[in-house]
């Protein structure tokens, strides 16, 4: 009775409509109720740095407000790169995010032979979380106060001024490679296996200069055990306000900070990202919230993710010509 073509299609149009709407919640439904259970935040690198401090101050914040733990989960390896690659290959569905940092993003794509992603199409910036002031200093006994002073000594002494460095390839390794180039200073890299290493190092006057990260540095200048030369950022440190930057002692347009933010899985939906970008920079304009960052070196940035991703950009275009000329290569 009820067998008609019209009928046939009346109850064809029916099921296909009924299969649309089951399809929503694997899509807008399922965004609009984001999170609904844990975020993993890949932390490429072990615990106990300041990359790693630093994401676990965002994920403790990010958990209050989102609503569900965001759970730091350390991947070290391969100056990032193995994090990373977990980071590429998950689900994207908002629930897996990578801490990432200038010297796995930007760098190592020129510092390795073989890269397991693209920085670039892999990834989904979500936000910048801020920037990392870096600091050249100097053992006391240098003959040497200003960064001109230091770079005339660098090239009358017979060899060159040593600095030392987390590792090869790393933000401050390049950053003194850019100085090598810009100034024509005669600056020997001495990598080691971290920044720590390194201050103990020229403190005991074994290497007389080392480039690194201002929160390792600051209380050994404050108690007078390294000579601090200049600040690459483009303004002055908040922790170490009367260091001059680079570019006031006369290297014009040196701008080298080490960044770290946030990025997710390419094709994570796009209300994903804005959701969780919105948070971020909420978390980042909490002044306590800033003020641990200080702390940290780090000067807190909060921005879109489009702004992020040109700052990605941009600094995988400019390194590159500084690896090669330099002739850096991954150990």
């Amino acid at each position: 009775m009820y067998n008609t073509p019209s009928t046939r299609r009346l109850i064809g149009a029916g099921l296909l409509a009924a299969l649309a709407w089951a399809s929503l919640p694997l899509t807008a439904a399922a965004q609009s109720g984001y999170p609904n259970k844990p975020i993993r935040l890949v932390v490429p690198f072990a615990p106990g740095g300041v990359t790693d401090t630093s994401g676990r101050l965002i994920a403790e914040q990010l958990s209050k407000r989102l609503g569900q733990q965001v759970i730091v989960d350390n991947k070290p390896g391969a100056s990032g790169n193995i994090g990373a690659q977990m980071v590429n290959t998950a689900e994207p569905d908002g629930y897996t995010l990578v801490l990432g940092f200038d010297g796995t993003m930007v760098i190592n794509p020129h510092v390795f032979a073989k890269m397991p992603f693209d920085s670039v199409r892999d990834f989904a910036p979500v936000g910048k979380i801020g920037d990392a002031v870096l600091i050249l200093v100097a053992h006391p006994g240098v003959p040497a106060k200003t960064l001109r002073e230091v770079l005339d000594l660098s090239k009358k002494q017979n060899g060159g001024l040593s600095y030392g460095t987390s590792g090869t390839g790393g933000t401050p390794h390049i950053a003194g490679e850019l100085l090598k180039i810009r100034t024509g200073a005669n600056l020997v890299h001495v990598p080691y296996k971290g920044g720590g290493q390194a201050l103990i190092d020229v403190i005991g006057g074994n290497i007389p200069l080392v480039y690194t990260a201002i929160a390792g540095a600051v209380q050994h200048v404050k108690s007078g055990k390294v000579h601090p030369v200049a600040v690459s950022s483009l303004q002055r440190s908040r922790a170490l306000p009367d260091v001059p930057t680079f570019i006031e002692a006369g290297v014009s347009d040196f701008d080298v900070s080490s960044w770290v933010g946030i990025l997710a899985p390419a094709k994570t939906p796009r209300p994903i990202i804005e959701r969780l970008n919105t948070e971020l920079n909420a978390v980042l304009a909490d002044p306590e919230v800033r003020e641990r960052l200080n702390q940290l070196g780090i000067a807190a940035t909060p921005g879109t993710p489009e702004k992020f991703g040109e700052e990605i950009r941009r600094d995988l275009n400019r390194y590159g010509p500084v690896v090669k000329a330099a002739g850096i290569k991954a150990e």
